[in-house]
This record gives structure tokens, C-alpha cells and sequence, in this order.
């Protein structure tokens, strides 16, 4: 009995060891920031575009990809998925920088959603329904519930977020937050509107493989050059 209440021990620390290890090592992704890393005055001269007529928020939100297009234009550009650029990154490549300004914290953005690339911080979804911020699609963010996106639970609807994507800023309003089932899939789906989704575990402190999504979406606002990040 006593030998397997050492090899006990010793396993139950070593767990403690390599789950420590993980959550040290995802957190490095993780930054806390500065007051002033969002500039004030882009982004109040960008919310107050959302106030102007119907015309003018239409042109800035869909002008994504840097085109002017007219909605006569967009609606007729074509669906098949085949059409849609792919992601130019290799797996594990960091892309972006994902920026809560209402918690302070800054997360790096790696290519993928597979374990290894998780281990290392926030992921982005390469699939045929999604795309890069810059594509003017679905781009959705995924995180380990217990480590990089453990704060995403104090998000609330009405919160910015931004994405700083190859040189741009795209900032986004969070309309929407939900929790669902695992096998929902209705979460990653082709968008026509320019959208970000936050995804992870849930429950947050659940012991085990969580059953749940915690799921937070937000559409796009502007884009620019919003963010303090040297």
C-alpha cells in the first residue's frame, strides 16, 4: 500500500508539473496592457462613422479588403467556397494580435487549432468557412478555456475588440455572447458580413474535458490604424 501511494504521489505531481507547465507556457502569448494602447481619438472618430447614415457605414464595413464595392457589387460576387483565398501561413505561425481593451490584456494570434499550436496561445481557424480578417469573412479565434481565454468570460455585448492583421487594425463590437453545446455546427459557418468569433471550453473551472462552447461574437466596425503595440 505504501508503494502505491508514493507511485501515486509522484504521478499526481507530475501532472501538476506538465499542466503548470502548459498554462506557463500559453500565458506567454497573453500581455497586459497599457492605458493608452488603443488611440482614443481613431476610435471615437470610428464610432461616430457607425452614427453617420446607412450609406457611409455600408461603404466602411464592407470595404474590408481595401476595393470600394458597392452592395449591388457584393451581392453579386461569387459564393463558391472553392473561390476563397487560402490562408498564406504555415501551421504555428504567429499572424495577429487579438486586443481586449476593456480587460487590458493583448493575446498573440497563432495559425492553426491543433494541440501543439493551442499550447502556444490563441489559434485561427483555416477552413473552407472562414477566412483572415483582411478576407472580409468569418474569422474565428480559439483558446484553451483554462489558460489564454479564461478572461473571455468577463467580455460583455458592446465591448470592442481588435485584431491587429498584417500591418492593419480591424476593430470589432462584440453583439452577441453564448454558450452551446459541443457539437454545434452552427458556430463555424460561412459569413457574408464581416464577423469575429471568440471560441472555448466551457465551463471555465470544469474539471475534465468541459462539455460545453463559450462562444462570443462580434461584427466589424472599422478598420485602421486604432493600436499602441511597440
Amino acid at each position: 500500500m505504501r508503494k502505491i501511494g508514493i507511485v501515486l504521489f509522484v504521478t499526481g505531481l507530475a501532472l501538476v508539473g506538465w499542466f503548470g507547465f502548459q498554462y506557463w507556457n500559453g500565458m506567454q502569448a497573453v500581455t497586459k496592457l497599457d492605458d493608452d494602447v488603443v488611440k482614443q481619438e481613431n476610435v471615437q472618430g470610428t464610432m461616430s462613422l457607425t452614427n453617420d447614415t446607412d450609406e457611409t457605414s455600408n461603404s466602411d464595413v464592407n470595404d474590408v479588403d481595401g476595393a470600394e464595392t458597392s452592395t449591388e457589387e457584393q451581392d453579386n460576387k461569387p459564393t463558391n467556397k472553392t473561390e476563397k483565398p487560402s490562408f498564406d501561413h504555415q501551421d504555428g505561425d504567429e499572424v495577429a494580435q487579438l486586443v481586449m481593451p476593456s480587460i487590458d490584456l493583448s493575446f498573440g494570434v497563432f495559425m492553426g487549432t491543433s494541440d501543439d499550436v493551442l499550447a502556444q496561445g490563441v489559434g485561427m481557424y483555416d477552413s473552407e468557412w472562414t477566412t483572415a480578417p483582411d478576407q472580409g469573412g468569418h474569422t474565428v479565434l480559439s483558446g484553451h478555456r483554462d489558460s489564454v481565454f479564461q478572461p473571455v468570460g468577463e467580455l460583455v455585448e458592446g465591448d470592442s475588440l481588435f485584431v491587429n492583421y498584417q500591418g492593419e487594425d480591424y476593430q470589432y463590437e462584440i453583439n452577441k455572447i453564448w454558450i452551446t453545446d459541443e457539437d454545434d455546427h452552427s458556430v463555424i459557418v460561412e459569413k457574408d458580413d464581416p464577423t469575429l468569433t471568440l471560441s472555448t471550453c466551457y465551463p471555465f473551472h470544469f474539471i475534465g474535458s468541459a462539455p460545453d462552447r463559450y462562444i462570443v461574437q462580434a461584427e466589424l466596425i472599422q478598420k485602421g490604424d486604432f493600436l499602441n503595440l511597440d
